[in-house]
């Protein structure tokens, strides 16, 4: 990964977020070979010379782990201390991306989908890259329709409530999700119905996001958790 000029080497990082079960986790493979052999590592690699980031970590996704579903990918931040891989000085560009609840890769054997709650033993400064995402992910909840990105193409608003109380770690009202959403103009009814389960009930309404293009929607808005929560 290194420059024959200045011998610092640039790679890109994908911090690739999901709720899954209720939960949020990250994909993540296990390195094989040292340095941290045993440790798991975001996907990513080397930047070629004749492609950007972006699309060098978007070509790697769907190269590497045969991800080709993300829903949203944005750059996160550049890290670059001195010594955050053993060796010669890589520089590392890392991204959010988002799949949608509603899919299920597949993904090769080393890899695999971890709560962020409960990291393994990552390598480098991957867990601090983890973090950043996450952090990144529950703000933009706060302040942009970045929803869409968690969701399916429909769901009822019981359903949002637990893709959006996965994301942030604490329980959401359904109702006070559902007012902020609609006020902000970033929900529509698709005029369809959840079929009755065996139980019977009232069939519920489902919704999806009016928009799938990122936008700040309140720039003065925050997602609290509850009192007893903080």
């Amino acid at each position: 990964m290194g420059d024959r000029t200045t011998g610092i080497g640039h790679e890109v990082l994908a911090a690739v977020l999901q709720v899954r079960q209720g939960t949020l986790r990250v994909l993540l493979w296990q390195r094989g070979l040292e340095p941290h052999a045993g440790r798991w590592s975001l996907p990513g690699g080397a930047l070629p010379a004749d492609e950007d980031v972006e699309t060098s970590i978007r070509r790697q996704l769907a190269e590497k782990v045969d991800l080709g579903q993300v829903s949203h990918v944005e750059q996160l931040a550049v890290f670059s201390a001195v010594g955050r891989v053993p060796g010669p000085r890589v520089i590392g560009t890392a991204f959010l991306c988002l799949v949608p609840s509603h899919l299920d890769p597949e993904v090769p054997d080393d890899t695999s989908w971890h709560p962020v709650a409960d990291l393994p033993g990552t390598a480098f400064d991957h867990r601090a890259i983890v973090l950043r995402a996450r952090d990144r992910l529950r703000a933009k909840l706060s302040y942009t329709n970045i929803g869409f990105a968690l969701a399916p193409p429909a769901f009822t608003i019981s359903a949002l409530r637990e893709l959006y109380s996965g994301a942030l770690g604490y329980r959401v009202s359904a109702t006070n999700l559902q007012r902020v959403l609609t006020r902000r103009g970033l929900l529509e009814a698709t005029g369809t119905t959840t079929k009755p389960g065996p139980a019977g009930g009232r069939p519920a309404a489902q919704f999806r996001f009016a928009d799938s293009t990122m936008a700040v929607t309140d720039a003065f808005a925050v997602l609290k958790p509850p009192a007893d929560q903080r």
